[in-house]
């Protein structure tokens, strides 16, 4: 079973494969649910990193329907990551009736080429889940993260148990959204998925001496991830492996 961490800075991504992950999810602006980060932060983690990384495409905060132009410019996106040799790329599309665009999708994915790609949670957006699974395996995505169409993973646990069983061997749904080390022994339980992507953050309290351009509290509160919560959750995944065998 696989751990994935999305990460929003590189000291995190450090932090990240030093813990042991398995892999981990490039983002920047933890505020805006992850966009693509810089071409800059994206080449530094291919240099440094040596476990594998998807890169967040997502050039906007908001919904997941998209301009032409803004197709543009995550296509020019990935095509840097396949230059560089990125392992794989994240990204979803949506119709503004919630169904899966899957034009634009299989324009991306032609371009991503020998990149994996996850379909990410804009999968929650959708209007049917069950018929956005069967269109993002058509299209040809590896995996679909998701929450089961609620906040956070272990409140939709039902509907992913079910995605899960019905993907089959088709396409691998990985549960994500407030999984941690206190819950998921019980969601894998439940949902038996080969994969699970989990933030392990914890927030950091700095006192500013920079001017600050969008309030005056200077106290800022950052967000990293915690070497321990990674641990812990691959030990619970190591444990239930070896009483499995």
């Amino acid at each position: 079973m696989i751990l994935e961490i999305p990460v929003f800075d590189i000291h995190s991504a450090i932090i990240t494969q030093n813990a042991g992950a398995h892999r981990l999810e490039l983002c920047s602006s933890i505020s805006e649910g992850g966009i693509t980060p810089s071409h800059g932060t994206i080449l530094w983690a291919k240099q440094h990193l040596t476990i594998p990384f998807f890169v967040m495409i997502r050039p906007r905060g908001g919904g997941f329907v998209y301009s032409d132009e803004e197709i543009q410019i995550m296509k020019n996106d990935i095509e840097f990551c396949r230059e560089v040799g990125v392992d794989g790329v994240v990204f979803g599309i949506l119709k503004d009736d919630g169904t899966v665009d899957k034009e634009k999708c299989r324009l991306l994915l032609q371009v991503s080429k020998n990149m994996q790609a996850t379909f990410h949670r804009a999968f929650d957006r959708s209007s049917n889940p069950f018929m956005a699974l069967e269109d993002i395996i058509q299209c040809g995505f590896k995996r679909i993260l998701t929450s089961g169409l609620k906040e956070t993973a272990p409140q939709g646990a039902d509907l992913i148990a079910e995605l899960v069983k019905t993907a089959g061997n088709r396409i691998i749904v990985m549960p994500g959204s407030g999984v941690d080390e206190n819950n998921l022994l019980n969601l894998h339980n439940k949902c038996n998925a080969q994969e699970y992507h989990s933030s392990a953050k914890i927030s950091i309290n700095r006192q500013s001496h920079a001017v600050n351009m969008s309030s005056t509290n200077q106290n800022s509160i950052e967000w990293s991830v915690s070497a321990e919560k990674i641990k812990k959750m691959l030990e619970i995944l190591t444990n239930f492996n070896q009483k499995k065998q």
